[in-house]
Protein backbone atom coordinates (compact mmCIF):
# COMPACT_ATOMS: atom_id res chain seq x y z
CA UNK A 1 0.00 0.00 0.00
CA UNK A 2 1.64 3.22 -1.22
CA UNK A 3 -0.52 5.66 0.95
CA UNK A 4 -3.13 4.79 3.82
CA UNK A 5 -6.50 3.21 3.49
CA UNK A 6 -8.41 6.25 3.81
CA UNK A 7 -5.78 8.55 1.69
CA UNK A 8 -6.02 5.86 -1.30
CA UNK A 9 -10.08 6.04 -1.10
CA UNK A 10 -9.94 9.23 -1.18
CA UNK A 11 -8.21 9.55 -4.27
CA UNK A 12 -9.75 7.32 -5.87
CA UNK A 13 -13.23 8.82 -4.96
CA UNK A 14 -12.00 12.68 -6.04
CA UNK A 15 -10.94 10.93 -9.26
CA UNK A 16 -14.17 9.38 -10.03
CA UNK A 17 -16.10 12.53 -9.24
CA UNK A 18 -13.83 14.41 -11.09
CA UNK A 19 -14.60 11.82 -14.21
CA UNK A 20 -18.02 12.67 -13.56
CA UNK A 21 -17.76 15.17 -16.03
CA UNK A 22 -16.39 14.78 -19.52
CA UNK A 23 -16.39 14.81 -23.00
CA UNK A 24 -19.19 12.05 -22.63
CA UNK A 25 -21.38 14.47 -20.46
CA UNK A 26 -22.30 14.61 -17.17
CA UNK A 27 -22.36 11.13 -15.78
CA UNK A 28 -23.42 12.75 -12.53
CA UNK A 29 -27.25 13.99 -13.81
CA UNK A 30 -29.14 13.29 -10.94
CA UNK A 31 -29.80 12.53 -7.07
CA UNK A 32 -30.05 8.88 -7.93
CA UNK A 33 -26.51 8.95 -9.64
CA UNK A 34 -25.21 10.71 -6.79
CA UNK A 35 -26.45 8.25 -4.35
CA UNK A 36 -25.37 5.24 -6.49
CA UNK A 37 -21.40 7.24 -5.88
CA UNK A 38 -22.29 7.39 -2.44
CA UNK A 39 -22.52 4.05 -2.06
CA UNK A 40 -19.70 2.99 -4.53
CA UNK A 41 -17.41 5.22 -2.68
CA UNK A 42 -18.84 3.68 0.79
CA UNK A 43 -19.17 7.27 2.05
CA UNK A 44 -20.93 7.12 5.34
CA UNK A 45 -23.24 10.21 7.58
CA UNK A 46 -25.24 12.67 6.05
CA UNK A 47 -26.65 12.37 2.70
CA UNK A 48 -29.24 14.60 1.90
CA UNK A 49 -30.68 13.35 -1.47
CA UNK A 50 -31.88 16.86 -2.61
CA UNK A 51 -30.71 19.04 -6.12
CA UNK A 52 -29.11 21.00 -3.59
CA UNK A 53 -26.66 18.92 -2.46
CA UNK A 54 -26.24 17.56 -6.05
CA UNK A 55 -25.17 20.83 -6.77
CA UNK A 56 -23.15 21.66 -3.98
CA UNK A 57 -20.99 17.83 -5.15
CA UNK A 58 -20.69 18.84 -8.93
CA UNK A 59 -19.57 22.44 -8.13
CA UNK A 60 -16.54 20.66 -6.49
CA UNK A 61 -15.42 18.84 -9.56
CA UNK A 62 -13.60 22.16 -11.93
CA UNK A 63 -11.48 22.71 -8.76
CA UNK A 64 -10.64 19.32 -8.23
CA UNK A 65 -9.93 18.71 -11.82
CA UNK A 66 -7.75 21.80 -11.60
CA UNK A 67 -4.96 19.71 -9.13
CA UNK A 68 -4.04 17.19 -11.89
CA UNK A 69 -2.94 20.43 -14.17
CA UNK A 70 -1.86 22.55 -11.59
CA UNK A 71 1.66 22.98 -10.67
CA UNK A 72 2.60 22.15 -7.10
CA UNK A 73 2.16 25.63 -5.54
CA UNK A 74 -1.37 26.20 -7.39
CA UNK A 75 -2.50 22.53 -5.90
CA UNK A 76 -1.11 23.53 -2.84
CA UNK A 77 -3.24 26.93 -2.85
CA UNK A 78 -6.19 24.56 -3.83
CA UNK A 79 -5.69 22.00 -0.86
CA UNK A 80 -5.43 24.87 1.66
CA UNK A 81 -8.20 26.29 0.19
CA UNK A 82 -10.51 23.54 0.15
CA UNK A 83 -9.29 22.63 3.87
CA UNK A 84 -9.73 26.19 5.14
CA UNK A 85 -13.00 26.93 3.54
CA UNK A 86 -14.49 23.90 5.21
CA UNK A 87 -13.07 24.40 8.98
CA UNK A 88 -10.93 20.91 8.79
CA UNK A 89 -10.08 19.39 12.00
CA UNK A 90 -8.39 16.04 11.53
CA UNK A 91 -8.85 13.75 13.94
CA UNK A 92 -8.33 9.55 14.35
CA UNK A 93 -11.85 8.07 14.42
CA UNK A 94 -13.23 4.79 13.85
CA UNK A 95 -16.18 3.25 12.86
CA UNK A 96 -18.30 0.40 11.05
CA UNK A 97 -15.51 -1.85 11.87
CA UNK A 98 -12.85 0.10 10.14
CA UNK A 99 -9.65 0.61 11.45
CA UNK A 100 -8.95 4.39 12.70
CA UNK A 101 -8.65 6.92 9.86
CA UNK A 102 -8.23 10.39 9.82
CA UNK A 103 -11.61 12.37 9.57
CA UNK A 104 -11.03 15.99 9.09
CA UNK A 105 -14.92 17.29 8.84
CA UNK A 106 -17.70 15.65 10.95
CA UNK A 107 -20.08 13.01 9.77
CA UNK A 108 -23.19 15.46 10.35
CA UNK A 109 -21.20 17.69 8.06
CA UNK A 110 -22.93 18.02 4.22
CA UNK A 111 -21.63 15.40 1.74
CA UNK A 112 -19.91 18.12 -0.58
CA UNK A 113 -17.57 19.64 2.62
CA UNK A 114 -16.62 15.89 3.66
CA UNK A 115 -15.62 15.15 -0.11
CA UNK A 116 -14.05 18.68 -0.49
CA UNK A 117 -12.06 17.95 3.14
CA UNK A 118 -11.24 14.18 2.34
CA UNK A 119 -9.94 15.20 -1.13
CA UNK A 120 -7.64 17.88 0.38
CA UNK A 121 -6.80 15.30 2.96
CA UNK A 122 -5.51 12.79 0.42
CA UNK A 123 -3.92 15.38 -2.14
CA UNK A 124 -1.90 17.01 0.89
CA UNK A 125 -0.34 13.37 1.52
CA UNK A 126 0.31 12.81 -2.17
CA UNK A 127 2.11 16.67 -2.11
CA UNK A 128 3.93 15.70 1.40
CA UNK A 129 4.94 12.31 -0.34
CA UNK A 130 6.36 13.79 -3.43
CA UNK A 131 4.46 12.05 -5.29
CA UNK A 132 2.69 14.15 -7.13
CA UNK A 133 3.57 12.47 -10.64
CA UNK A 134 0.52 9.86 -9.64
CA UNK A 135 -1.82 12.30 -10.54
CA UNK A 136 -1.84 12.04 -14.34
CA UNK A 137 -4.51 12.30 -17.26
CA UNK A 138 -4.99 9.20 -19.28
CA UNK A 139 -2.77 8.72 -22.36
CA UNK A 140 -5.90 7.95 -24.77
CA UNK A 141 -6.13 10.56 -27.12
CA UNK A 142 -10.02 10.09 -26.76
CA UNK A 143 -10.17 10.78 -23.43
CA UNK A 144 -9.94 13.64 -20.83
CA UNK A 145 -10.39 12.01 -17.85
CA UNK A 146 -7.94 12.06 -15.03
CA UNK A 147 -6.31 9.07 -12.89
CA UNK A 148 -4.24 8.15 -9.95
CA UNK A 149 -1.56 5.63 -10.24
CA UNK A 150 -1.35 3.58 -7.17
CA UNK A 151 0.77 0.99 -9.02
CA UNK A 152 3.70 0.48 -7.44
CA UNK A 153 6.32 1.15 -10.33
CA UNK A 154 3.99 4.42 -11.07
CA UNK A 155 3.16 2.67 -14.81
CA UNK A 156 -0.39 3.07 -15.38
CA UNK A 157 -1.67 5.54 -18.38
CA UNK A 158 -5.14 4.66 -18.99
CA UNK A 159 -8.08 5.66 -17.25
CA UNK A 160 -11.04 3.08 -16.00
CA UNK A 161 -13.38 3.94 -19.16
CA UNK A 162 -11.89 1.08 -20.98
CA UNK A 163 -9.18 3.49 -22.65
CA UNK A 164 -6.17 0.56 -22.11
CA UNK A 165 -8.60 -2.17 -23.45
CA UNK A 166 -9.48 0.27 -26.73
CA UNK A 167 -5.47 1.04 -26.95
CA UNK A 168 -4.56 -2.58 -27.16
CA UNK A 169 -7.51 -3.25 -29.27
CA UNK A 170 -5.68 -0.47 -31.85
CA UNK A 171 -2.41 -1.56 -31.48
CA UNK A 172 -3.62 -4.93 -32.54
CA UNK A 173 -5.69 -3.98 -35.29
CA UNK A 174 -2.41 -1.65 -36.51
CA UNK A 175 -0.07 -4.68 -36.07
CA UNK A 176 -2.55 -7.03 -38.22
CA UNK A 177 -2.86 -4.21 -41.05
CA UNK A 178 0.75 -3.65 -41.09
CA UNK A 179 1.87 -7.52 -41.24
CA UNK A 180 -0.32 -8.12 -44.25
CA UNK A 181 1.13 -8.26 -47.72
Amino acid sequence: MLFAHDTECSLIAATALVNTDGRDGDTLPDVAALDAFYVTHSYTGRHEHTEAELRAVRALRPRLRRIWYADIHEIVSIVNGLLREHRALPQLITHDDEPYHLHAAPRDAPLATRIAVEAGMAIADVVRGGELRRLRTCDHPDCDNVLVDLSKNRSRRFCDAGCGNRAAVSAYRARKAAARP
